[in-house]
């Protein structure tokens, strides 16, 4: 016996979604057709909420675990600034009167050698984050 015959129906589709399938379908090398019975399919499955709650429910799995991440980044930028200039204000007096306008003028070229520096880091580096993680690493494997 033969299995029997599909059935054709005939749909109207937007211009846009009309080429996101017939892209789609060029893309995976089939018919249109085929990409639109699957996609009928899918939509019909019983299960496709599900799915799609699942796939919804991963993808806010990975932002939480990003922001995490960021949170944590934020949190050692932060600790390392504060103690950095905790130890920068109790190791350098204060200068005299006398050498404060020379200093202030040193001051702002050391800052644009500064600046300079983070942009040379910040376009090939690897992060400071990064280093910091394989430092600690590093100094607990020599203890």
């Amino acid at each position: 016996m033969k299995p029997p015959k599909k059935q054709r129906l005939s749909v109207y589709l937007d211009p846009e979604i009309m080429a996101s399938l017939a892209d789609y379908a060029a893309r995976r090398d089939h018919s249109r057709s085929l990409v639109a019975e699957a996609a009928i399919a899918s939509f019909l499955s019983p299960d496709a909420a599900e799915r799609q709650e699942a796939a919804t429910t991963k993808r806010l799995d990975q932002i939480d675990r990003r922001l995490s991440r960021l949170e944590r980044d934020a949190s050692i930028s932060v600790e390392a600034m504060a103690a950095f200039i905790r130890f920068w204000l109790t190791t350098n007096p204060p200068l005299p009167e006398s050498a404060q306008a020379a200093a202030k003028a040193q001051a702002g070229k050391r800052y644009d050698a500064f600046v300079s520096a983070l942009g040379r880091r910040l376009a090939q580096g690897p992060a400071l984050r990064q280093e910091i993680s394989e430092d600690v690493d590093a100094g607990h494997k020599q203890e």
